[in-house]
C-alpha cells in the first residue's frame, strides 16, 4: 500500500512563504514522477508542479513559475514545494500524487496513480 502523506499548510499573510511536503511511504513505492495539484473551493483541482525523481527535471503551471519551487529528496522519498510571494488566489488545499509509469498528459489528474489526503493553505490579502 502507497501512502503520501502532504504536511506544512497553515494560514499565512500575503507576500509570506510555506514550504509543503509530501512523504512517500510503502513496501514497494517507487514512481516516475510527483506532482502537485491544488483546489480552492468551487474550482476543479488544477496542475501546479512536477518533478521526475531521476533527473530532477520540473515542470510548471503559469500562474506559479517564478515564485513556486519543487524539488526532491530520494532519499527520503520526500517531495517539496516552496512558495513564495503567496497570493490570496493561492489559497486552496495542495495535494501531492505519484505518477508510476510516466504520463504525456502530466497535467492531469488521470495521470497520477495515488494521491495524499491534502494539506490547506490559506492566504489573507
Amino acid at each position: 500500500q502507497v501512502q503520501l502523506v502532504e504536511s506544512g499548510g497553515g494560514l499565512v499573510q500575503a507576500g509570506d512563504s510555506l514550504r509543503l511536503s509530501c512523504a512517500a511511504s510503502g513496501r514497494t513505492f517507487s514512481s516516475y514522477a510527483m506532482g502537485w495539484f491544488r483546489q480552492a473551493p468551487g474550482k476543479e483541482r488544477e496542475f501546479v508542479a512536477r518533478i521526475r525523481w531521476t533527473d530532477g527535471n520540473t515542470y510548471y503551471a503559469d500562474s506559479v513559475k517564478g515564485r513556486f519551487t519543487i524539488s526532491r529528496d530520494s532519499a527520503k522519498n520526500t517531495v517539496y514545494l516552496q512558495m513564495n510571494s503567496l497570493k490570496s488566489e493561492d489559497t486552496a488545499v495542495y495535494y501531492c500524487a505519484a505518477d508510476r509509469v510516466g504520463s504525456y498528459d502530466y497535467t492531469r489528474r488521470y495521470a497520477y496513480n495515488y494521491w495524499g489526503q491534502g494539506t490547506q493553505v490559506t492566504v489573507s490579502s
